[in-house]
């Protein structure tokens, strides 16, 4: 007598206010995660371990790279979190930030002050007690100098904002070399140097694209008050800056062939794009143009950094 198999289909009903408190829950979470603004932790983070590398001459423990990239992602997300409560005045303004989770509503002001304190805290305890003191206080010293130096003094009143302001953004290299070294050497210094002077040209690039959002809230960044060929010029000159102290960590941190060809080759894409942006007149092209330069110098230091750690994982001299 031949089986019969009967499938039994069953029905699980799920309260739908369950179903929307998830969602909620959830774009709750992501509008938090996005005070952090991940995009620009993640680039900060690019030089973090190669400089680590450097500083071990080798790979460092697993674990201390591990510590090292979690306090100043907290670190980082506190941060921008603060600049995004002090700036949500002018966020509501600009085309590019009104999607921002303050001026939405889906985060009050209250809730991002809290959320910045806390995990600027939590980083401060967690590479104290995980990796060593000194990066804690340089990682909490970058938030205070970008927070109150940059975003309640500088960006509103100088032109020469993202250029001082830089010095927050290059401080991770600080940090990666001092959880090795426990100090920070001759080398660190140059790549703060390298990231330090790359931020304005990586910037003002971004800033000629939207020249009107920042006059539109009297924001004196570079192309607002000085132009777009005065902000070219600007940009070639850094990026010259930026190639010569690139080329610089090669005696002062004993760089082998791979790091040599690439600062080289680099370099000179770097500086060609803003030839380029020199040499355009029309405003249209010029904005295409610099948002190109904005994207590839995120590939230049990208592929910088990772040039340093392959150089010193592979061990061949010049």
């Amino acid at each position: 007598m031949p089986l019969i198999a009967f499938e039994e289909t069953v029905e699980v009903w799920v309260p739908s206010a369950l179903v929307l408190t998830t969602i909620e829950t959830r774009s709750r979470a992501m509008a938090f995660v996005a005070l952090t603004k991940p995009r620009i932790i993640e680039l900060l983070l690019v030089s973090t371990v190669p400089t680590m590398v450097l500083a071990q001459r080798g790979l460092p423990s697993v674990w201390l790279m591990i510590a090292t990239v979690i306090g100043g992602t907290l670190s980082a997300g506190g941060a921008n979190a603060f600049n995004m409560y002090v700036d949500r005045d002018i966020d509501a303004i600009m085309e590019r930030t009104k999607s921002r989770p303050l001026v939405t509503g889906e985060v009050t002001p209250t809730e991002a002050l809290v959320f910045a304190t806390a995990i600027e805290t939590v980083s401060f305890i967690w590479l104290w007690q995980f990796v060593n003191l000194l990066s804690a206080v340089l990682a909490v010293a970058a938030c205070l100098f970008y927070v109150f130096i940059y975003t309640l003094w500088l960006k509103r009143t100088s032109t020469q904002n993202i250029v001082i302001g830089g010095a927050a953004g290059a401080a991770p290299v600080l940090i990666g070399w001092s959880a090795v070294t426990n100090e920070v050497g001759w080398a660190a210094i140059v790549l703060f140097g390298v990231v330090f002077f790359w931020t304005p040209p990586h910037f003002w690039a971004l800033a000629i694209r939207y020249e009107e959002d920042y006059a539109s809230v009297d924001v004196p960044m570079m192309p607002v008050v000085a132009g777009h060929q005065s902000t070219a010029r600007q940009i070639f000159v850094y990026s010259v800056v930026v190639w010569g102290v690139t080329l610089a960590l090669i005696p002062v941190a004993g760089m082998g062939w791979i790091y040599t060809v690439a600062a080289m080759v680099l370099g000179i894409f770097f500086t060609g794009g803003a030839v380029q942006l020199l040499r355009e007149r029309e405003p249209k092209a010029l904005e295409k143009k610099a948002i190109r330069y904005f994207a590839f110098s995120i590939t230049h230091l990208t592929l910088l950094f990772a040039a340093i750690a392959v150089d010193q994982l592979v061990g061949w001299g010049v």
